[in-house]
């Protein structure tokens, strides 16, 4: 397919944006990738996605599509070929729509918003919600997986791209929070499905390494408090 034809905007360090990524990877569809700028948004963001002025936004044809959770089921629906991100079994497709959301919605928002809670207790308290949140992810990874290696059986599928996406940053805020998240003692299956899906070859090369991601976590708070100066 010719690059022209798909575009991606969005930045680099954004795991909604990895999402996209891989789905396009998956499907073995070319894009251009538009850099969208980090604080001042664009033109071109505030005239595709008016609604919620957020990235990735992905351009099919010039016809823009929003929303990562939105993008993927789009790229799956309009690229049939290569492999399936959502399960083709009804029943199947509503419980992984149900997961994203729920990663989404509940889980990575708490993990997210750590930082920000202040206070022994209170931090406590949210670790306490964290672990409770993951051990239903461990739970849905067993049942969902069948015994195999990821949330989509065989393959990668639409919760691994939802959860796994979202590895880089967990595993930054693991570092600089000094925050044990997927623990391999209270959910291994989650941590060694971290370790294969991180090591995939559609994969591997999307998400960046932790360290860099560490370093533009600290620019980018230095540049927040620049602007906000």
């Amino acid at each position: 397919m010719a690059t022209n034809s798909v575009k991606l905007l969005g930045t680099w360090a954004c795991p909604y944006v990895y999402r996209v990524e891989i789905a396009l990877k998956m499907k073995s569809i070319e894009y251009e990738f538009i850099q969208e700028r980090v604080f001042n948004k664009s033109e071109l963001l505030l005239k595709s996605n008016p609604v919620y002025k957020k990235i990735p936004v992905l351009f099919h044809d010039e016809k823009p599509i929003c929303e990562s959770l939105v993008i993927l089921q789009y790229i799956d629906e309009a690229w049939l070929n290569g492999p399936a991100i959502l399960p083709s079994d009804p029943y199947d497709r509503a419980i992984a729509r149900f997961w994203a959301a729920y990663i989404d919605e509940k889980w990575y928002p708490l993990v997210a918003d750590y930082r920000n809670v202040e206070g022994k207790e209170a931090k406590a308290a949210m670790v306490e919600k964290i672990s409770e949140g993951t051990l239903l992810l461990e739970e849905a990874f067993i049942n969902m997986s069948k015994g195999k290696s990821y949330f989509g059986g065989d393959s990668i599928g639409y919760v691994d791209i939802v959860f796994g996406s979202l590895l880089g940053w967990v595993k930054v805020i693991e570092i600089v929070d000094e925050l044990k998240i997927l623990d391999e003692t209270k959910t291994p299956s989650l941590a060694e499905w971290d370790e294969k899906f991180c090591s995939h070859n559609v994969v591997k090369d999307i998400i960046p390494e932790t360290e860099k991601l560490v370093e533009i976590y600290h620019k980018y708070v230095e540049l927040k408090k620049a602007n906000l100066s």
